[in-house]
């Protein structure tokens, strides 16, 4: 019976440590070039599903002193956020209230437009189907060279 009990203990503790390693959550840090509109990753991988917590960095000895955030986008709408986002210039909120980000559903999470010398971090479940899922700055201008690939991917 002893021997049973300890085998039931064991499984239970096993199962349970596997659950929380399937729960554990990705840290990714992203920190913006200091002379180029650059990010310093040019892709990072997550796991269909998994936590994500991703901290963009602008840093305070940025030599161009430019605001950036950092918004993911459905796969292949790289282009089409970007050019939402020039076409936002129009509306006198887009830098203030709404954070450089232009309304689009092809938009999934996004950080705030974050001056030199900040950071923003946000906390997010990666999608569950496979794909390359661009992220990009949408700071007028940025958008066509600061920018990345998240891989979901098992």
């Amino acid at each position: 019976m002893k021997k049973i009990l300890s085998i039931l203990c064991a499984t239970t503790v096993l199962a349970g440590s596997l659950s929380l390693r399937a729960e554990e959550v990705l840290e990714i840090t992203l920190t913006a070039d200091k002379v180029q509109f650059l990010f310093d990753k040019k892709e990072f991988t997550v796991k269909p599903g998994q936590k994500v917590k991703l901290t963009l960095i602008n840093p305070a000895d940025s030599v161009t002193r430019q605001p950036h955030n950092l918004l993911i986008v459905k796969p292949g709408k790289k282009d089409v956020v970007g050019m939402a986002a020039n076409a936002g210039m129009a509306d006198p909120a887009f830098l203030t209230t709404k954070q450089a980000v232009p309304d689009s559903t092809d938009i999934l999470h996004h950080t705030k437009l974050i001056q030199a010398g900040e950071q923003d971090t946000i906390e997010f479940t990666a999608p569950t189907e496979t794909g390359d899922y661009p992220y990009i700055c949408t700071y007028p201008g940025h958008w066509a060279i600061m920018n990345g690939v998240m891989k979901v991917a098992p």
